[in-house]
């Protein structure tokens, strides 16, 4: 075939995109020889000679190989880092209000999950672009960019990631790792862990989690409270007032079990270099029992109340614990024997109308 003609066959051929290339696919997959319509289709009436089809099938074959060749994508790792400072406004996903907070005491339990592909390389909340590779996580209320130490506690792997998303939004969650997140603290497989997450500082800007200690803090934290939407009822409870207690420990009042004192001490951190990757293996203390927690009260009569509302949907009890020097009644479901049961019995709650009712680890 004249070099001409194949220069002006391959350009044609690629010009004409992906469709072209799938349709001449399937023709050569037919094998050879090739069955020609009959001479009614031919314009000289006689049919074209084998060794003819046989010159123009195979430069064709050769072109469309040419044409479907694509480079390889870039391997030039994300950029770290281009976000803001972000706390954010509360805000409402189906149905459930997050109130984003300040709050350097932050020291919470709960059910980690993991995310990665399908969101790598897009921007996080507060306009950094999320790379499931490194040590990065997604909270509902945290400020972002900050640091939070995460520790399994199924495992004792503990490790120091940047907080720059919102998530996760599935009920019961309380913070969704990155992928290599997830591989070090020993659960991507698994696809969800009991852990703790607590509050270490605020993240460098620049990216990364810098010696692992936070940079200069610029706000006041707010006192820790409740929040709101766990001190609602649903329905009218009576209300008294109530009257001042000692700081000291109080017995729990009759028919109201005491929670066990909090076993989980704080861990800390060591002002060392360390490693992007770095994972500690810390203690674990306790049974790591899983509750729904329906809400937590000051008020006595008002965690009754919500006793009774939950009347039904398993083992319901009133654990009272000291926050701050003050007893706090916490109505929970449980225990539950693992996440799948947990998920569930969260369901069950929200629908007797607690939305704010969470999973918790004790």
């Amino acid at each position: 075939m004249p070099l001409r003609l194949w220069l002006i066959i391959r350009f044609s051929l690629c010009s004409r995109g992906d469709s072209l290339q799938s349709g001449a696919a399937k023709v050569l997959e037919r094998g050879f020889p090739m069955p020609i319509r009959s001479t009614e289709t031919v314009r000289r009436g006689s049919a074209m000679p084998r060794a003819l089809i046989f010159a123009i099938l195979i430069p064709l074959a050769l072109a469309l190989a040419a044409c479907g060749t694509t480079q390889p994508k870039s391997s030039t790792p994300i950029k770290q880092g281009g976000g803001i400072y972000k706390v954010g406004t509360p805000y409402q996903i189906n149905g459930i209000w997050y109130y984003p907070a300040e709050n350097e005491k932050y020291d919470s339990t709960g059910i980690a999950s993991w995310y990665g592909p399908q969101f790598h390389g897009k921007l996080t909340a507060n306009g950094e672009v999320f790379d499931e590779n490194q040590l990065s996580a997604a909270h509902p209320t945290l400020p972002m960019p900050v640091l939070a130490r995460v520790t399994n506690l199924e495992n004792g792997k503990s490790l120091i990631v940047r907080v720059n998303d919102r998530g996760p939004f599935v009920a019961g969650r309380e913070i969704d790792m990155s992928k290599k997140a997830a591989e070090l603290l020993g659960f991507m497989q698994k696809g969800t862990a009991k852990v703790r997450v607590q509050y270490v500082g605020r993240a460098p800007l620049e990216g990364g989690i810098g010696n692992g200690q936070g940079v200069a803090e610029t706000f006041v934290a707010p006192p820790v409270v409740t929040p709101k939407e766990e001190r609602k009822v649903t329905g009218v409870a009576p209300v008294t007032a109530v009257t001042a207690v000692s700081t000291t420990a109080l017995p729990a009042p009759p028919g109201v079990s005491s929670a066990p004192q909090a076993t989980m001490q704080p861990i800390p951190d060591k002002p060392v270099t360390r490693s992007s990757e770095a994972v500690d293996l810390v203690p674990v203390t306790g049974q790591g029992n899983i509750y729904v927690q329906a809400g937590a009260f000051q008020n006595l009569q008002n965690a009754e109340a919500v006793k009774q509302e939950l009347t039904g949907v398993g083992r319901v009890e009133i654990q009272t614990t000291m926050v701050d020097g003050l007893p706090y009644y916490r109505v929970r479901v449980g225990p539950l024997t693992d996440v799948p049961a947990a998920d569930s019995s969260l369901q069950n709650v929200i629908a007797h109308g607690h939305k704010g009712a969470r999973i918790v680890v004790d």
